[in-house]
């Protein structure tokens, strides 16, 4: 007599690769962004060292681009932290009381992040403005400044963009279906497929 074993937990689960559901398909953004910024680093460092251990000398732009790539890059993934919602809470606070108490605080942190990240783009612009109208220039290489600065509003407003994002959808949602959503499965204890 031979039985059917029962599935467990791996045989339910989503695919390696499959996207969550509940994510916006536009992240694909955010990810290739990733991506790209990953590797731009990896290159310009790699090539860097080689450079060093050639000549003795190093280029004199990498440092310079490097720290822009990696600001830009943790602004990107925050922006995408956000939009997925994992960005930083007190699980203490986040994850006692009732679902309506949860749900009503996912909404405030989104609607928190939203306006931080919003008057950081307000304030931001006056930045760019400056680094434009004075004509300041980069340390390293002189290259004009705002190069660099015009990023931090478009970054921050698509942060802000995101956690509005996430607020409608906390919104939108039920507390059951907040609660499903909070702790990844079907609702019956089985991780969602």
């Amino acid at each position: 007599m031979s039985s059917q074993p029962t599935p467990g937990p791996a045989e339910h689960a989503a695919p390696a690769g499959a996207a969550d559901p509940s994510e916006p398909r536009s992240l694909r953004v955010e990810d290739w962004l990733t991506v790209i910024v990953m590797a731009l680093l990896a290159l310009i460092t790699f090539a860097n060292v080689i450079v060093r251990y050639f000549t003795d000398s190093s280029f004199a732009w990498t440092e310079e681009i490097s720290v822009f790539l990696m600001i830009v890059l943790a602004l990107v993934a925050g922006s995408a932290a956000v939009a997925r919602d994992r960005h930083i809470r007190i699980e203490f606070f986040c994850e006692s009381g009732s679902a309506v108490r949860r749900r009503r605080l996912a909404q405030l942190g989104a609607l928190l992040v939203a306006l931080l990240f919003a008057v950081i783009a307000v304030l931001s612009v006056r930045v760019v403005w400056d680094d434009w109208r004075f004509e300041e220039t980069s340390p390293g290489i002189g290259v004009p400044q705002w190069w660099y600065s015009a990023w931090l509003p478009v970054l921050s407003l698509l942060i802000a963009w995101r956690a509005i994002g996430l607020l409608v959808r906390r919104t939108r949602q039920s507390d059951v279906e907040y609660l499903i959503d909070e702790a990844g499965d079907d609702g019956n204890g089985e991780p969602r497929p």
